[in-house]
């Protein structure tokens, strides 16, 4: 397999599986998915701990989030702040805030499009 062929791997924040609606750091789950140009797959789901305590955050779950979605390019949320955004991207992943409460498939779609695949 050559490396362009290699699917661009997604991680989604969701609630419950079906849209794009979970702050990333509320979220519980991020759901795993494999992106080509011919659609995408569900590869697992990934639990992890929650990092905003609302008003203070966990600095021992935010580095969890950040193993647990280290293999993504990219992390879809509902929501996201600049400093989680900043430390996913010094890893090489992309915080995208941009289809929030959009349908899974359709975000992940129309995301793909936006880089090219």
């Amino acid at each position: 397999m050559s490396e362009t062929a290699k699917p661009l791997r997604v991680a989604v924040a969701s609630k419950e599986g079906v849209a794009v609606s979970e702050h990333f750091g509320h979220a519980k789950t991020f759901h795993i998915y494999d992106v080509e140009a011919g659609g995408h797959r569900l590869v697992e789901t990934r639990e992890v701990a929650h990092y905003c305590l609302g008003g203070s955050s966990d600095q021992g779950a935010l580095a969890g989030i950040l193993e647990a979605v280290a293999d993504c390019k990219a992390v879809l949320v509902a929501k996201i702040g600049d400093g989680p955004t900043a430390k996913l991207a010094a890893r090489g992943v992309e915080g995208v805030a941009d289809y929030a409460w959009e349908e899974i498939g359709a975000a992940l779609s129309a995301y793909a499009a936006s880089r090219g695949i």
